[in-house]
């Protein structure tokens, strides 16, 4: 039987992060806030967190503007806690149009494109997508599913 037969599948949840819980949890002032652990959480590879582009552009600008002295410490946390995918083209939005907030549609489609059951924001409002593909939640219920699964082990 060769090593590679004997490997587990990975199982680790594939999360996206939206801007604001990256921002909260780089700017966080407690490590027990639900952004922070998420972050960590994908830091030490428990979790898959992705983001686009254009969310890492807006935390990157907020700081700029808030925190800036948050920008050396976001910028580590994001080489090693997030997976990074491009933005959607215009063409690619067009199918998802009307399941989102217009300026928040390239977010969930990326999230989608990326094939994660967890969109995690604060904004939950902003999304309202069809199917059972992928579920919109709070860190904190995010942290609380968590939970509920490794029950389950």
């Amino acid at each position: 039987m060769s090593p590679k037969s004997t490997e587990l599948p990975s199982r680790k949840p594939r999360v996206f992060v939206d801007a604001d819980v990256i921002f909260a949890g780089a700017a966080a002032p407690s490590a027990q806030s639900a952004s922070h652990i998420i972050l960590m959480m994908g830091e030490l590879t428990l979790l898959d967190c992705v983001t686009s582009e254009q969310a890492v552009t807006e935390v990157t600008r907020n700081l700029a503007d808030k925190l800036p002295t948050a920008l050396p410490e976001f910028r580590l946390l994001v080489s090693r806690a997030l997976r990074i995918v491009s933005d959607p083209t215009p063409e690619e939005l067009v199918v998802y149009a009307g399941q989102a907030d217009p300026k928040d549609l390239p977010l969930l489609v990326a999230a989608l494109h990326e094939a994660c059951p967890y969109f995690v924001t604060f904004n939950t409002r902003h999304y309202f997508p069809t199917g059972k593909t992928i579920r919109v939640m709070r860190p904190g219920e995010l942290l609380l599913t968590i939970r509920q699964m490794l029950g389950h082990l």
